[in-house]
């Protein structure tokens, strides 16, 4: 049997070990417990993605063992239990959060051994900074980045769909810049299939992809406008990178932010300052990538998932599932429909996008909201995806993952248990001896922060996920932090973080944007330009439908190219 070459760690959705600053690397232990940290070399140092701890470390008689963690996983992922939707935040929000996530955690410098890399640049290349590394890599400069760009050296490499056979629609034509760029080449349907983007995660399932695909088409606007302007070309793609990262630095704090975070948590930390992560750096020193975020608070966007999508006309009334949005990818699936195994990454006919898989993003994102009188961008309520709300359930789907999503395809399969989302951040958090919740709330009011904590009923019946007696009583004294903190969302937030999780999420944006090398934190100034709505930019509005409608020409054809 085929067994393809595993991934370099950092490439993978779901880590294995950590390397936290001051401790050592953390790594995955047989029984699922508590690691213990290993002195790591000076190479291996370098070449790992750094974390930090934020909070104090829990003890192990505060974690929860593999029974208790089975049962809350199994609890929250209830097929019987309906998970309401969150009023105002389309579903888009859900994949363009993934998005930010890959943006925050790329180890940009994981590349091939033999390559050299000078200490700045594993450094700088490490630094979780909203900076959109994912989309750029290293950039154009580098020998090993350049691939993934134009020959001229400004714009971003594109990809073609492929037509489905004997559909004479547009559906049977290949249409360029719809599906991300692939290698195309080897011998292998998997290395053909294989996504020429810096960050594979991006294709681990198709909305994160085709999100991916239109901010390469965001980026190769912005060039093509400043080419029009006459920049010169020795500062041209510069330019363009600033100009892209600062507007989406923009909509994540103005937009994104203020959706899935109490506004006013937002507003409080963008306004006066972070006082709990890195209040006050050094001029010279990075951002760092608390575990408590990485591992616990941000991981919110797991509950948004649904288990159905109305994808586009052909697959309307949602026949868009989950499982189909992970098989029409390169890295969690094959790129082709059913009964293709999506487990055998050697199967299946198609090596590119289908073209019937194109997203309509009018589905996605609510254009209404930017131009309320372009009626051709705006779909029926029916059709419209809204997310879930942000509590304590996540669909059903999601407690069996596909092997692709973790770099277990080609390997034996785990446990059952094991392929469960919930008891696998459960775990990772275990493993890491992740503080509390209980202990957040202190860590934060020693920081002067004022935390409501939640009581033992909040804990025991937030409407959501419910268990047993002597599983609420452990929550009770001592919660997980990442369900404390969807609980605080789903009790105190109406579906927003808030609390402890609001709090280390907004600082942590605020750090990384602040950190960036283009950084609207540090040019407080600085306004956006680019909607193609002259009104929101005199009111420096600039949101995700303003980069969608900029990046796709303002064309209802591009932004839903199957009609």
């Amino acid at each position: 049997m085929f067994r393809p070459a595993r991934e370099p760690q950092s490439k993978r959705h779901v880590r294995s070990s950590f390397h936290v600053v001051g401790e050592g690397i953390l790594a995955d232990s047989p029984e699922g417990g508590p690691a213990e940290p290993l002195a790591p070399s000076t190479v291996a140092a370098l070449r790992r993605f750094q974390f930090s701890r934020l909070g104090p470390k829990a003890r192990t008689s505060q974690l929860l063992d593999r029974a208790a963690r089975t049962e809350l996983a199994e609890a929250m992922t209830d097929p019987d239990r309906d998970q309401p939707d969150q009023a105002g935040v389309p579903a888009g929000f859900t994949y363009l959060g993934q998005f930010v996530d890959h943006d925050l955690t790329l180890d940009a410098t994981a590349v091939r051994l033999e390559d050299e890399i000078t200490v700045r640049e594993l450094l700088q290349g490490r630094s979780p900074a909203l900076d959109l590394d994912s989309l750029y890599g290293l950039g154009p400069g580098h020998r090993f980045d350049r691939r993934f760009y134009e020959d001229d050296g400004l714009r971003l490499k594109s990809g073609t769909t492929q037509g489905v056979p004997g559909d004479a629609s547009v559906v049977g034509r290949p249409l360029s810049g719809f599906d991300l760029p692939r290698v195309g080449a080897g011998s292998l349907k998997s290395e053909r299939r294989r996504p020429l983007i810096p960050d594979p995660r991006n294709d681990e399932n198709l909305v994160v992809a085709q999100i991916h695909a239109a901010f390469i088409r965001f980026h190769n606007r912005v060039v093509a406008d400043l080419v029009d302007q006459g920049v010169s070309s020795a500062v041209l793609f510069e330019s363009a990178r600033e100009t892209v990262v600062k507007h989406y630095q923009w909509m994540l704090r103005h937009d994104f932010l203020p959706r899935i975070v109490d506004p006013a948590v937002v507003s409080d930390v963008f306004g006066n300052g972070r006082r709990v992560f890195e209040p006050a750096p050094g001029e010279q020193d990075r951002p760092t990538m608390p575990i408590e975020f990485s591992v616990a608070a941000y991981r919110f966007g797991h509950s948004m998932v649904r288990g159905r999508y109305n994808w586009n006309r052909i697959f309307d009334q949602g026949r868009g599932t989950l499982e189909l949005l992970f098989q029409f990818s390169g890295t969690s699936g094959i790129l082709s429909p059913p009964p293709a195994d999506p487990t055998d990454p050697e199967a299946g006919e198609f090596e590119r996008l289908p073209t019937n898989w194109i997203a309509d993003f009018r589905r996605l994102f609510a254009f209404g909201e930017a131009v309320p009188d372009r009626t051709e961008l705006q779909v029926p309520a029916e059709q419209f995806n809204v997310a879930k709300r942000i509590d304590t359930l996540l669909v059903n789907p999601l407690a069996q993952l596909p092997l692709g999503s973790f770099g277990g395809r080609g390997q034996p399969a785990p446990p059952a248990i094991e392929l469960n989302l919930a008891f696998r951040n459960l775990t990772r958090a275990s493993m890491l001896r992740l503080a509390t919740g209980q202990q957040m709330v202190e860590h934060l009011a020693d920081r002067k922060v004022d935390v409501e904590p939640l009581t033992a009923a909040d804990l025991a019946d937030g409407g959501g996920a419910r268990f047993s007696d002597a599983l609420s009583e452990k929550l009770a004294r001592n919660c997980p932090l990442w369900f404390y903190v969807l609980r605080e969302a789903e009790v105190k937030g109406a579906g927003r973080l808030t609390g402890v999780g609001g709090r280390i999420v907004a600082e942590v944006f605020h750090r990384a944007i602040e950190g960036s090398r283009y950084s609207i934190v540090r040019d407080p100034f600085w306004r956006p330009f680019l909607s193609p709505v002259p009104e929101r930019n005199a009111e420096d509005v600039f949101g995700m439908t303003d980069l969608l409608l900029y990046a796709f020409q303002g064309r209802a054809d591009l932004l839903n190219p199957l009609g």
